[in-house]
């Protein structure tokens, strides 16, 4: 089968399992909530971030996403459906590009709708103090939340490939997201930027002055995720299915 077909059923399996649209639909619930609140209650400190603050429901919201990106893949290793598939598309390797691809798109078109309406939520809740934020900012960072979510979600999905557990996906990825990332990595300093979370999100802020930038940033979460997918690749060539 060619990658279009392919990509077709695997599209179709991603509308048609109601976890997975139910994902997509907590991520933009989540993040935008967050993000009011967080504009409501911001502005106090002057030294605040503004962009951060009106973008900080990615914090909550990206565990969705992650979960979005596990369940797309662990679903094929329930009740011998990943047999079946192979039975369908017997070339491995054009069929995990189309598994990717079917969770890259959604992710990121609902990734880039939820941080617009995050910052415009935000924002409203910000009033006068979300003045100082630039045209190029708000772009940048709402480019920039689309694309980190998109590579969180692709991110589980290659760890899922390999331990074919979305559990065990999660197991892994929700205490990196909610614990390590802040607890560990005040104290570890400028090792934490190059931590997959921690290093993406730095496009959320207005300024940052720790070793890596915005693009930089988002360029080593793109390397973690790209690791993350190859291994993927390789367990399902090289694994019985």
């Amino acid at each position: 089968m060619a990658f279009a077909p392919a990509l077709h059923s695997e599209w179709l399996k991603i509308r048609t399992l109601r976890s997975l649209p139910g994902a997509l639909l907590a991520l933009f619930a989540v993040t935008t909530a967050f993000s009011a609140l967080a504009g409501a209650d911001g502005g106090s400190d002057p030294d605040f971030d503004p962009l951060f603050t009106v973008l900080s429901g990615v914090l909550p919201g990206q565990i969705a996403a992650v979960s979005f990106g596990a369940m797309a893949v662990s679903s094929e290793y329930h009740g011998g459906a990943l047999r079946l598939t192979l039975a369908a598309v017997p070339r491995r390797g054009p069929w995990f590009a189309a598994k990717v691809t079917a969770i890259a798109v959604p992710a990121l078109l609902v990734g880039l709708v939820t941080a617009l309406t995050a910052l415009v939520v935000g924002r409203a809740g910000l009033g006068t103090a979300a003045s100082g934020l630039t045209a190029a900012q708000q772009v940048r960072g709402v480019l920039g939340c689309g694309v980190y979510l998109m590579l969180m979600a692709l991110f589980a999905a290659g760890l899922t490939a390999v331990l074919r557990s979305s559990v065990a996906t999660l197991s892994l990825l929700i205490p990196l997201i909610l614990v390590v990332s802040f607890v560990i990595g005040d104290a570890a300093g400028t090792v934490a930027d190059f931590f997959p979370d921690k290093a993406g999100q730095i496009a959320l802020h207005q300024t940052y002055d720790g070793t890596l930038g915005p693009w930089s940033g988002l360029t080593v979460t793109a390397l973690w995720t790209a690791t993350a997918l190859l291994a993927g690749a390789w367990s399902v060539r090289r694994r019985d299915a």
